[in-house]
C-alpha cells in the first residue's frame, strides 16, 4: 500500500506538467525568474484568463508561488520543489 500511495503523490505533479501551456509557463519563468501574469500570457500567446488557470494549477501543487505588488501578481518557480518536478524543470 505504501508504494501505491507514493505513486499517487507522484501522479499529481506529473499530470500538471503533462500540458504544453504549463511547460511553456515554467520555461518562461525559469528564464525570467519572476514576472507578472500579463507578461507570461503575452509570451506564451494565451489569454490572461487561461494563463491564470494554468498558474493556479501549478501554484496549488507548490511548483510556483505568487507575490502581489500593487495591482500586479508576480509569479516565480519555488526553489524547493517536489522531488519529482525538479528533473523536469531542469530540462526546460
Amino acid at each position: 500500500m505504501g508504494k501505491l500511495a507514493n505513486l499517487r503523490e507522484l501522479e499529481k505533479p506529473l499530470k500538471a506538467l503533462a500540458n504544453k501551456w504549463r511547460l511553456a509557463i515554467l520555461q518562461y519563468l525559469k528564464r525570467k525568474k519572476e514576472t507578472p501574469v500579463n507578461e507570461i500570457a503575452r509570451e506564451i500567446k494565451l489569454s490572461i484568463k487561461a494563463t491564470s488557470k494554468h498558474l493556479l494549477i501549478l501554484s496549488a501543487l507548490g511548483i510556483i508561488e505568487s507575490n502581489q505588488r500593487s495591482l500586479q501578481v508576480f509569479y516565480h518557480i519555488v526553489e524547493a520543489q517536489t522531488p519529482s518536478v525538479h528533473p523536469i524543470i531542469s530540462l526546460l
